[in-house]
């Protein structure tokens, strides 16, 4: 099993499903006898190659998972991401304009308190910089369940990661807006940018994997509806299993180093070696180059 590519495993749990399948069917035929047993023969052995083969490597195939096995996957599904990320631009420009047309817009969607520190021209996240272990937990366990609720909603038909991106990038757009006009345009990016990098295309990849549900459960295409959305469920349950170590990392950034009085540009310069060496991973993945 550790010799096999990912989609070599995939046409032999495919196949196992099918041999399953005509074994199933020639049970109920009496002069069948030979290909029964012959079927359920094969089944047995690969029954004890996939599972047992499957238990002894758990641990390294874990650790293969995040070295190349996400990175592919991400690749692969690379469409819908860009779609997730495609309705989040849709919304921020959308947030963009409202807020340019109406000036009131902006109190509409945000609070009262932080248009009030918006307009003292204080950043609200100054707190988190004396409660940074608490905060970064919090941080972590929100992001990550805006994140399974983003891949669990592509269940309803992907209305659920739709909306999610949509509002997400509304809300930036009129945090942006407000910040502008308030001067505090290089405060506000400059703490988005250093775990922004991490954070916000993992929140992509988790709209992609609703998505990719979505179309399982509407375009099923030659196949049955039912192993339609088992193969998509495959492919969006490894993208949320790579989702959620990049959320902790941008959590821990988002705690420890982005609210921090560290000049603006030492902190875009971190966000862009952070993205660099994160674009290099999902687009390579941790294989050694012959």
């Amino acid at each position: 099993m550790a010799a096999l590519s990912h989609e070599e495993v995939r046409e032999l749990a495919l196949l196992y499903r099918q041999t399953a399948a005509d074994l199933s069917t020639a049970r109920e035929d009496p002069s069948a006898g030979e290909l029964t047993r012959h079927l359920n023969e094969l089944l047995g052995r690969s029954h004890n190659l996939v599972y047992a083969g499957a238990a002894r490597s758990r641990p390294a195939g874990a650790l293969e998972f995040l070295r190349n096995g996400f990175p592919d996957t991400f690749r692969r599904t690379l469409p819908y991401s860009l779609t997730a990320l495609a309705l989040f631009l849709a919304g921020a420009a959308a947030g963009l304009l409202m807020a340019a047309a109406d000036p009131g817009f902006e109190r509409f969607i945000l609070s009262g308190d932080m248009m009030d520190t918006i307009a003292r021209r204080e950043m609200w996240t100054h707190g988190i910089v004396s409660i940074k272990p608490y905060a970064s937990s919090a941080i972590m366990t929100n992001n990550i369940a805006v994140s399974l609720a983003a891949c669990a909603s592509g269940m309803l038909a992907g209305l659920g990661p739709a909306y999610m991106m949509l509002f997400n990038g509304l809300l930036i757009g009129v945090i942006g807006s407000a910040c502008y006009h308030a001067g505090m345009s290089v405060a506000l990016w400059s703490f988005v940018t250093p775990h922004g990098v991490l954070e916000l295309p993992a929140i992509f990849m988790a709209g992609g994997a609703g998505l990719l549900l979505a179309r399982g459960i509407l375009f099923p295409g030659t196949l049955p509806r039912r192993d339609a959305i088992a193969s998509a469920g495959h492919d969006a349950g490894r993208l949320m299993l790579g989702v959620v170590p990049i959320l902790v990392i941008a959590g821990i950034i988002e705690g420890f180093v982005s609210p921090t009085p560290t000049p603006p540009p030492a902190k875009f310069a971190i966000g862009a070696s952070i993205f660099v060496l994160f674009a290099l991973y999902l687009s390579r993945g941790w294989k050694r180059q012959p």
